[in-house]
């Protein structure tokens, strides 16, 4: 879905510490603490290369998509109770390096406020050793670069949202990598259409959750802006030494946490949560609708269900590994959680009370709720009397 959010949460940390260092020792006359030259082409090298596409094919690609959208329309508003016309969304049909370059453009908005408080303090600096800033950007423009071309390997679909930045009001739209589709789909042995329609109906639901009830992006756009002016503002202040990083990141590595929560200060962590437990309300809505809707619509839904499953199993040790360090682990947690969260309310009190959550961010789970759902819905009992 919206994968921007987890990415550049975890390079929105990073860079603030790379502008601890340069504020330390020194910055050089370059006004950008991030190389988006760079960041693309390690992209482009980590997501290897995939089969190409002819204009020919792609058109019909998109055309089949479109088809599916229309048919998937009806049942996806009787279920979800909002009126929403898909075949208005726009929807592209991408290569892996078209996806990349379309989201590093995301992450260009999304860390602009980095970018700004490098440039207006870059005239301050009482040292001048380029050499250290620069070792700084190749590192976090490079993680960035890993990061993106790891997901553009694996990404199947997507409905993009524009985070914050002058698009922010612009309708989503509905992307689906065809080749990496094409290659799970040979690989796993699943029947060409039904994927497809399997495909869909989790990102076209995610168009169902912004669309349909637009103060969902309005309370993720606020909740994210907070997080990154927090650690701007931390930084502006002059409270984000490196010393306080550096206890941070071996204090929160000793208890298990991730790099991204140790180099985040308590108000950080607790806005992160809020976007967590966001996320995995609107993932594991979709998952929810995708497969209460799809068995209806999908002869071999339960097939594709199980062989998909299998498949996001099958990681190595060093690949979890990185997902942990890299925080990307939190992306994967949100299907699971929010599906636990909402099949479990949708059980015991039907899907008219789950949609509860879609009448307010006030009713938005907590993180904690999120794990245990009778909070939740002892909350909302309380909330009726």
């Amino acid at each position: 879905m919206v994968k921007p959010v987890s990415i550049g949460l975890a390079a929105g940390a990073a860079a603030g510490l790379v502008w601890v260092a340069a504020r330390r020792w020194g910055r050089d006359q370059v006004g950008q603490i991030f190389d988006w030259d760079r960041a693309t082409a390690v992209a482009l090298r980590a997501a290897a290369s995939s089969p190409g596409m002819s204009r020919e094919a792609l058109a019909a690609s998109e055309a089949e998509y479109s088809e599916i959208l229309s048919e998937i329309t009806a049942p996806l508003s009787a279920y979800t109770g909002t009126d929403l016309r898909l075949a208005d969304s726009e929807v592209r049909v991408l290569d892996r390096p078209e996806w990349i370059r379309t989201n590093v453009q995301n992450f260009r908005e999304l860390l602009r406020p980095f970018e700004d408080l490098y440039r207006d303090t870059a005239a301050s600096s009482r040292f001048d050793l380029p050499g250290i800033t620069a070792v700084g950007r190749l590192i976090l423009s490079s993680e960035v670069g890993v990061l993106l071309g790891y997901l553009a390997r694996r990404v199947l679909g997507q409905y993009d949202i524009s985070l914050l930045g002058a698009r922010s009001t612009e309708p989503g739209k509905l992307y689906f990598v065809e080749p990496n589709i094409r290659a799970v789909q040979l690989q796993l042995g699943l029947p060409h259409r039904a994927f497809r329609v399997w495909l869909a109906l989790h990102e076209a639901t995610h168009a169902h959750e912004f669309e349909g009830h637009p103060w969902v992006r309005d309370y993720l756009n606020a909740t994210l802006e907070a997080y990154l002016h927090s650690v701007v503002d931390h930084l502006r202040g002059g409270q984000g030494s490196l010393k306080a990083f550096l206890a941070r990141a071996v204090d929160r590595l000793s208890a298990g946490g991730t790099l991204l929560d140790a180099l985040m200060t308590p108000q950080q962590r607790e806005l992160t949560s809020r976007l967590q437990a966001l996320m995995c309300l609107l993932e594991g809505y979709s998952n929810h609708v995708m497969a209460a809707v799809g068995r209806t619509l999908v002869p071999s839904f339960a097939e594709i269900e199980q062989r998909i499953e299998a498949r996001s199993r099958r990681k190595s040790t060093g690949e979890l590994l990185f997902l942990r360090l890299t925080g990307l682990k939190m992306k994967m947690d949100q299907y699971r959680l929010g599906a636990a969260f909402v099949d479990h309310v949708e059980r015991e009190r039907g899907i008219a009370y789950l949609h509860q959550v879609w009448n307010g961010p006030e009713n938005v789970p907590t993180e904690l709720e999120i794990r245990e759902p009778e909070r939740w819905m002892r909350r909302m009992a309380q909330v009726a009397v």
